[in-house]
């Protein structure tokens, strides 16, 4: 275990780890490859946050795709609740949205094979979004992330990082709602800023399935367009004090090489200090 040792005049202070305690939600934001990710888990190393008690949109859906294939209440639940059913195909043009339908079929030949089946269920394509690193429709996940507050306690009376989420301003209005049905405090909102060319030399380090040159793109104008107005929503209803915009692209260099633990860490003191962390803990 790490310690600090503090001299105050004739007091020494010995700080062995730092532990948040309370109730709330911390946010993380911004667009794609920012490294909220890795920016998430550093704060959680730093203030003793446990694993349970952060949620990233992919461990929300992955954990809800597991329960539905484990569980044919849930299964049911989820299929009746919020419309993500393991016996409607995705290729139907009468159950699925226009844009999930077309995407769909854009991955028609990879998602037949990776099934090995000749068709593939709602529940299938949103496990092969999630596998593969494609956006699951927002609709989806809108109605998932919220049903994880309501249904769980333990997010109602203890702090928790919530990574990568909301990205529309229907999403944001939908949280903010379940939120106060939940008595869930709103803690800061980490908005984490790159620019496109950045996000895109980050993104073909990766080399997921969808990270072609135009998808990057668009998704990059997806976040101009509908995660952008998120935040200056939430801003808005919440605060701007509650809101830090940090910038994501501070690196850090070793033997003339760009240290990632460190550049990564060195993004995630400016996170610290924006929640108030006092100065002399930081380096702990």
């Amino acid at each position: 275990m790490k310690c600090k040792t503090i001299k105050d005049g004739t007091v020494k202070i010995i700080v062995e780890k730092v532990r948040i305690e309370g109730a709330g939600a911390i946010l993380l934001t911004g667009p794609s490859s920012c490294g909220k990710g890795e920016i998430s888990k550093e704060l959680c190393r730093i203030l003793s946050i446990p694993k349970e008690r952060y949620l990233s949109m992919g461990e929300i859906l992955r954990q809800t795709i597991k329960k539905a294939r484990n569980d044919k209440i849930f299964s049911a639940k989820l299929a009746a609740d919020y419309l993500i059913s393991d016996q409607i195909s995705i290729f139907n043009s009468s159950e699925n949205n226009e844009d999930t339908l077309e995407k769909a079929m854009k991955h028609k030949t990879e998602v037949l094979e990776y099934y090995k089946k000749d068709d593939i269920t709602q529940l299938d394509w949103l496990e092969f979004c999630v596998i593969q690193g494609l956006l699951v429709p927002d609709d989806w996940t809108m109605k998932v992330v919220n049903a994880t507050f309501a249904e769980n306690e333990i997010y109602k009376n203890e702090i928790f990082i919530l990574d990568g989420y909301p990205r529309t301003l229907k999403a944001a209005d939908a949280l903010l709602d379940t939120f106060a049905l939940c008595d869930i405090p709103i803690i800061k909102i980490i908005h984490l800023s790159i620019t496109k060319e950045e996000m895109i030399k980050r993104a073909y380090n990766r080399n997921r399935l969808d990270d072609t040159i135009g998808s990057l793109e668009r998704r990059y104008q997806f976040y101009i367009e509908s995660v952008q107005p998120s935040i200056d929503y939430l801003k808005l209803k919440v605060g701007s004090s509650k809101v830090a915009l940090i910038d994501a692209h501070q690196p850090e260099f070793t033997n003339g090489q760009i240290d990632l633990s460190k550049s990564i860490r060195h993004v995630a003191l400016s996170v610290l200090q924006s929640l108030e962390i006092p100065s002399y803990l930081l380096d702990i």
